[in-house]
């Protein structure tokens, strides 16, 4: 059974936590549209938790509030989550506890975390933020950007065993070693046993392949806010194979819209395709064998496309940063795709105080 979001309060309390933060704190706004977007889900939590029976749960929003702040301030665990909940005003205050409610324990997170999965609450969570009226108006509908980063698994290397169970085992211990020299190693051929859905790679030629996944992001031009998130398992097409996905839908307009990226996707096959979709590519050319032509390149706005395009690298750089996703916290895909998503809409939001400040 779902848990109600209302503040109970308390008949003996004289703390009042509104009053205890200041009025020009960066997190009101941020809270203000938080609990606008939350509301806006309230029917599609209150599904989710419409079959179960017993005593009400932890409400959905004050889990999602505490995941935000994680984000925020790059807390590493949930169970460091809950410390920080039990003597931080600011924290409750946010979260919606009151001063004489007690914090529920770190393990709700994990027996909620397959509810919020399932009807993929973060990725919605991502929209209804843009979707405010305040926020939408910072939108632009006709230019965007895509990259993708590599996330690290929460997987040693260690674990990258044959699949076919050969092999030199760990040697015994918390933390036995184990000689590699000379043993071939591919995605093909082995896989992680700890997080099989983590993939074997190096970001560039010169340095170390680790196990990892693949983050990617559409970030909309006018003011560098990333619109659409998810990750893949990591290989050298997820890229071209991801931004395709999330700028399909927005391609359908009567006006061409344009896509900047970086070299990685100048692949004939890429650009042809979004050709095909109405998308102008204005993706960096390679050296040689571009497939970007004097069609796009003689336009002034080519130019003007590409500086742009790498602001995306500041939502990557402040969530593996200020929010501790350099290494993921989770295992398998579904799960670390959640927490990447949340770390992308947790990114806008940091952003929307100042942004919305400016004059119109």
């Amino acid at each position: 059974m779902r848990g109600s979001d209302q503040d109970s309060g308390s008949l003996f309390s004289y703390v009042d936590l509104e009053a205890r933060v200041s009025a020009d704190h960066p997190l009101r706004p941020i809270r203000e549209i938080v609990n606008a977007a939350l509301e806006r889900l309230s029917a599609e939590l209150g599904a989710l938790y419409a079959s179960g029976v017993g005593r009400p749960s932890i409400p959905p929003e004050r889990l999602l509030r505490a995941l935000l702040l994680q984000a925020f301030y790059g807390i590493r665990s949930e169970r460091q989550i809950m410390e920080r909940l039990e003597f931080d005003l600011l924290f409750r205050w946010f979260v919606g506890l009151g001063i004489d409610d007690a914090a529920w324990d770190q393990t709700t997170f994990g027996k909620n975390r397959d509810r919020l999965l399932a009807g993929d609450v973060a990725t919605r969570f991502l929209a209804e933020v843009l979707a405010d009226p305040k926020v939408k108006r910072l939108l632009s509908t006709e230019h965007f950007s895509v990259d993708g980063t590599l996330i690290e698994a929460w997987a040693s290397m260690k674990s990258f065993r044959p699949k076919d169970g050969s092999g030199e085992p760990p040697a015994p211990g918390s933390n036995g070693g184990r000689d590699f020299h000379g043993e071939k190693r591919s995605n093909r051929t082995h896989a992680s046993t700890t997080d099989a859905d983590a993939r074997l790679l190096r970001k560039s030629a010169g340095q170390e392949a680790k196990l990892c996944f693949m983050g990617h992001a559409l970030m909309e031009n006018r003011n560098g806010l990333v619109v659409e998130a998810c990750l893949t398992r990591a290989d050298g097409h997820a890229e071209r194979v991801a931004a395709l996905a999330m700028i399909e839908p927005r391609a359908d307009r009567p006006n061409r819209i344009t896509l900047g990226a970086d070299k990685g996707y100048d692949a004939e096959d890429f650009v042809n395709e979004l050709r095909s979709m109405n998308v102008v590519p204005h993706v960096a050319a390679k050296a040689k064998g571009s497939a970007i032509d004097a069609r796009t390149t003689r336009h002034a706005g080519y130019t003007a496309r590409l500086r742009v395009r790498k602001r995306i690298e500041e939502a990557f750089g402040w969530a593996k940063s200020a929010a501790g996703f350099a290494r993921t916290r989770h295992r398998g895909l579904p799960r670390v795709g959640w927490q990447f998503t949340l770390a992308m809409a947790a990114y806008n939001l940091v952003r929307l105080p100042k942004l919305l400040a400016r004059p119109a």
